[in-house]
């Protein structure tokens, strides 16, 4: 089984979207990880401003520091291996990394509701 953590800099809440500007970015990391859960993928994102102990407890997060500081953040590890720093992964990467389609990672269109006003 695959198993993918990501290492976020510090934000202000666990996935960053959050407050009056929401980065879209952040977004879809959000939603492309949720539904990697979905799928029984095991995922884990930690946010250094929230969980400061997974920094310390993961080696290979602690060694990218040292060398790189927090500009190696975000940090993705798949099965014990770092795969990506400083940027977060694309939806493709992560359909990769999890054996899953591309398209499996995009959130499913809601059609409106056709809703007539008198």
């Amino acid at each position: 089984m695959t198993v993918i953590r990501v290492y976020d800099p510090a934000m202000c809440c666990e996935t960053g979207v959050c407050g009056p500007v929401v980065d879209p970015e952040l977004t879809r990391v959000a939603n492309a990880l949720f539904l990697l859960e979905q799928k029984s993928i095991d995922v884990k994102r930690y946010n250094l401003g929230n969980e400061p102990q997974a920094f310390v407890d993961e080696t290979l997060i602690q060694k990218l520091l040292e060398e790189k500081g927090v500009d190696a953040l975000p940090a993705v590890i798949v099965n014990g291996t770092v795969v990506k720093t400083g940027e977060y992964p694309t939806n493709k990467e992560l359909a990769e990394w999890a054996a899953v389609r591309e398209d499996e990672l995009q959130p499913e269109k809601k059609e409106k509701d056709d809703l007539t006003l008198f």
